[in-house]
């Protein structure tokens, strides 16, 4: 990010890498709760 300053753009670093996180925690938590009704369904 060329002409911003060096706090901004660690800023949006900082930012974009905890949604990235919060993201693929999501996701994870999704698909092991997926995995699990599925199989709780079939007993």
């Amino acid at each position: 990010m060329a002409g911003y300053p060096q706090r901004v753009e660690h800023f949006a670093e900082y930012v974009f890498t905890t949604l990235m996180i919060v993201v693929v925690i999501g996701v994870v938590w999704f698909a092991g709760y997926v995995l699990y009704r599925l199989y709780s369904d079939q007993r």
